[in-house]
């Protein structure tokens, strides 16, 4: 981290600690104030700003929650990519609802999503699959996610087989794999406070339009 990330990262939590989260600074759109926190950890250099836990239930009720990466965020929702044959895939189709959680330390913030869950389109899922590495390309190739492994020379060996398989011309999106947006219906935003007198403010989707709450902490 730089000492110009160490300034501003000190300069946020201070903001934070002291003046808190009033519903005049946060506005009516929960998407605009996300905005605005994930540009605020993202200049920080808080290592991986977009990381997230992604919690996923089976149909009968049994939840599993694993690490992700943000990939994009508008009004439509938040957006990951994983493979499609994975248990996370297989609960998002038996229950296509799911929970997000960020959570920045280093600036004393939270934010939760709750939402339903879809496929983004191949083209899109394609689009960012074109900007990955093409060691990550391979990788996703070479990945039966979530099922059994033998070894892990049986990995190795399917990504050299694919890495041959593709010399000399681009990867291509393989069909097993690719983009989820989860669609919000709840966002809260939570700011650590002196005394763990938090801020907690909640947004609720209600007929197409965003209603805030304040929380107890």
């Amino acid at each position: 981290m730089s000492l110009r990330s160490k300034i501003r990262t000190l300069y946020t939590l201070g903001k934070g600690l002291v003046r808190g989260l009033s519903e005049q600074t946060a506005g009516d759109d929960p998407i605009a104030l996300f905005a605005e926190w994930f540009e605020d950890v993202r200049r920080s250099g808080v290592l991986l700003p977009d990381s997230m836990t992604l919690a996923t239930c089976t149909k009968d009720g049994l939840p599993s929650a694993r690490m992700m990466l943000l990939k994009a965020f508008d009004e439509r929702g938040f957006v990951f990519y994983t493979n499609y044959d994975s248990r996370k895939c297989e609960e998002l189709l038996e229950n296509p609802v799911a929970a997000l959680v960020f959570h920045w330390p280093f600036l004393q913030r939270q934010v939760r999503v709750e939402g339903s869950v879809e496929r983004i389109s191949t083209e899109e899922s394609s689009a960012y699959f074109q900007t990955r590495p093409r060691g990550s390309q391979l990788g996703a190739w070479a990945s039966k996610q979530s099922a059994v492994l033998g070894s892990r020379r049986e990995l190795e060996r399917r990504f050299k087989q694919h890495d041959r398989q593709f010399r000399g011309s681009d990867v291509p999106l393989p069909p097993f794999w690719g983009g989820f947006r989860v669609a919000p219906h709840l966002i809260e935003f939570w700011q650590g406070r002196l005394n763990r007198l938090h801020d907690r403010l909640c947004y609720t989707l209600q007929e197409g339009e965003w209603t805030r709450t304040r929380l107890y902490p």
